[in-house]
């Protein structure tokens, strides 16, 4: 029953690393645990639900039937996405995935965690993948506007982003900061 247990919280682990699991867990002595983690950069692999700190320590003391829940789900709507495992991060807990996870995979997900007795579904947010923060600089732009020859102001900037379909799904963290090249320059660097 335990090897099944395993085998259904962790879907895609080998049977090698499944008897050496069964090994750690029925030895009488205190086995040492010897587990070689190799930290990567994160991966979009990984579906992030924000929720209280409350609801994330209550839904990870049953992490393993969650993973099965989630896993049912998924394979309800015959997704090729499946759930390996489930870890805390800051105010949310991180769902490692075998794929990327699409749209319905985020919203059946979703509704897995929602539907848990542990968490109070009001605290938590709709699942997403990780996000990046990248730094755009952008030069040789014109310091006065033409239409009222004043100085270029944030506005003038995030109107012109959201009019260019390249900026479509780019999310400004902060204020674009203008600053003029030099002080005799009619340029400047956003």
């Amino acid at each position: 029953m335990k090897t099944l247990k395993i085998k259904k919280a962790f879907l895609n682990l080998q049977n090698k690393k499944i008897k050496q699991i069964q090994k750690l867990i029925s030895s009488d002595s205190k086995p040492k645990l010897c587990i070689n983690i190799t930290i990567k950069k994160p991966l979009h692999k990984q579906v992030i639900v924000p929720m209280n700190i409350n609801n994330t320590r209550k839904f990870i003391k049953d992490s393993s039937t969650h993973i099965i829940n989630i896993n049912k789900a998924l394979k309800s709507i015959k997704s090729n996405v499946m759930a390996n495992f489930i870890q805390i991060n800051n105010k949310s807990i991180v769902i490692s995935t075998n794929n990327v996870a699409s749209p319905s995979d985020l919203q059946e997900i979703e509704e897995c965690v929602k539907s848990s007795l542990c968490v109070e579904a009001n605290q938590i947010d709709s699942p997403r993948l990780l996000q990046s923060k990248l730094y755009l600089k952008i030069v040789d732009i014109p310091y006065l506007t033409k239409q009222s020859n004043t100085c270029l102001f944030f506005n003038n900037i995030e109107k012109i982003l959201k009019s260019n379909h390249i900026f479509n799904d780019i999310v400004l963290v902060f204020k674009p900061k203008v600053i003029k090249i030099s002080p005799k320059s009619d340029m400047s660097i956003i």
